[in-house]
C-alpha cells in the first residue's frame, strides 16, 4: 500500500477557525454548531479551544465528539510565567483543569500561550514589551517546571506557541526561548501565521530547530493588511478583525513547503488549522473550512 505523501501529518481544526476566542460570547457560534460543522468540513481532529467553550464533562464531550467522528488533539492554556514563582499556584490551578479534560479526551498535548504585553482589544500597554534578563530566567524555569509537572502528573507534553503581542514572538525571541529551555521538557507549537506576522521565516525555523517542533498551527497572513497593521501599530485583536489572518492559499507563508519540511522531520505531528476570525458572521466559517480542507488535501495532507 502506498502511504500518503504527508503520512506523518495529522490535519485538524479548532474553535478559533469558527471565530471562537472566549468560553462564552454571544458573537460566537454555539459549541454544537462548531462540532457539527468541523466534522462536516472533513476534519477528524479538534482542539478544546478556550476552556469552558466545549463541555468540560468528559463523558458528555466524548459522546458528542465520538458521534461526529472527532478526536481531540490538545488543550490550550494562557500563562504569565515570566512573572516568576509568585504566579505559579494560580497558573497551575487553571492548567490542571485543562490537563484533566485533555487527558480524559485521550489527547497528548497542551498548547501553552504566553501572556500578552498589551491588551488584545484596546491596545493598552500592560507591561514592558521586552523582558528583563531576570524575567527571561523566570519564563524558562517556569515553562520547564510546567512541562515536567504535566508530564509526570498527566502524561502530557507541552508545546509553547509563539504569539503576536507576547514576549515569545520574533525570530530572536523564539530562538532565545528555545536556547534557554530543556528540549526534553519544552517543545514548540509553530504557528505559521503568528510567526510570519512577527517577521519570522517558518522554513528557516524548521531547518534550524526541527527537533524542537512538536506541533503545528496552520494559518496565513495577508501581506498587504499586515503592512498596514505594522504601520499603524495595531494590537492583534483589531488586526484580526481587519482580516490580517486570511484564507489559504491567498496569504503567507506558503503552506505546502512548510508541511513538506515538517514531514521530513520524521516524527508524527498534528497540524491544526487556526484561521483567526473574531468576531465573524456565523455563516462564514463553514465554507472557508471546506475549501481549506480541500486545499490541504491538494498539498498532500
Amino acid at each position: 500500500m502506498t502511504l500518503p505523501r504527508m503520512s506523518r501529518i495529522r490535519i485538524g481544526s479548532a474553535p478559533d477557525s469558527w471565530g471562537v476566542w472566549f468560553p462564552d460570547d454571544p458573537r460566537q457560534v454555539p459549541w454544537q454548531r462548531f462540532l457539527d460543522e468541523v466534522s462536516e468540513s472533513g476534519y477528524d481532529w479538534i482542539e478544546l479551544g478556550p476552556y469552558g467553550y466545549l463541555p468540560t464533562d468528559p463523558e458528555l464531550l466524548r459522546a458528542e465528539t465520538e458521534r461526529r467522528g472527532l478526536r481531540v488533539s490538545a488543550g490550550t492554556v494562557f500563562t504569565g510565567l515570566h512573572h516568576g514563582p509568585a504566579v505559579w499556584d494560580e497558573t497551575w490551578e487553571h492548567v490542571a483543569r485543562v490537563a484533566e479534560l485533555t487527558r480524559a479526551m485521550g489527547a497528548g498535548h497542551v498548547v501553552v500561550i504566553p501572556s500578552f504585553w498589551r491588551d488584545d482589544k484596546t491596545g493598552e500597554v500592560l507591561e514592558n514589551r521586552e523582558l528583563s534578563a531576570e524575567q527571561w530566567r523566570h519564563l524558562a524555569d517556569g515553562t520547564e517546571r510546567l512541562g515536567r509537572e504535566l508530564r509526570e502528573r498527566y502524561g502530557l507534553r507541552i508545546v509553547v506557541h509563539p504569539h503576536a503581542d507576547t514576549h515569545v514572538d520574533t525570530e530572536e525571541n523564539v530562538a532565545r526561548f528555545l536556547d534557554a529551555t530543556d528540549p526534553d521538557l519544552v517543545s514548540l507549537c509553530l504557528d505559521t501565521g503568528h510567526y510570519a506576522y512577527c517577521g519570522g521565516d517558518n522554513l528557516k525555523l524548521i531547518e534550524t530547530y526541527g527537533e524542537r517542533i512538536g506541533y503545528l498551527h496552520l494559518k496565513q497572513v495577508d501581506p498587504e493588511i499586515l503592512a498596514a497593521v505594522r504601520a499603524e501599530e495595531l494590537p492583534f485583536g483589531p488586526a484580526v478583525a481587519r482580516g490580517v489572518m486570511c484564507e489559504p492559499p491567498s496569504g503567507l507563508p506558503a503552506l505546502e513547503p512548510v508541511l513538506d519540511a515538517a514531514q521530513q522531520l520524521g516524527v508524527e505531528l498534528f497540524a491544526i488549522v487556526e484561521q483567526d476570525m473574531y468576531p465573524c458572521p456565523p455563516e462564514q466559517p463553514l465554507p472557508i473550512a471546506r475549501r481549506t480542507r480541500q486545499y490541504l488535501r491538494g498539498c498532500g495532507a
